[in-house]
């Protein structure tokens, strides 16, 4: 299994925007995302210049994702 990459808080937008998430509202340095479709599950993601790994872990998981589907979406 390949490791996490160093990943920015916009980058990382950009791939949760590729699965139907788009941005609710910003507060401070947290950009809030929300689903389109049902579940409409959020995300706050630390808009960072570098997402720690553990974060990044926790955040694909509370999208519903497995790290797999995370590789392959920020492939595309």
């Amino acid at each position: 299994m390949p490791k996490l990459p160093l990943i920015s808080g916009k980058e990382l937008v950009k791939v949760f925007a590729k699965v139907g998430y788009e941005i609710d509202h910003q507060t401070g340095s947290h950009v809030i995302l929300r689903q389109k479709d049902a579940p409409h599950r959020r995300l706050t993601i630390p808009n960072h210049n570098e997402i720690a790994k553990g974060t990044l872990r926790a955040i694909i998981r509370e999208a519903g994702l497995t790290r797999e589907e995370f590789f392959e979406i920020q492939e595309k």
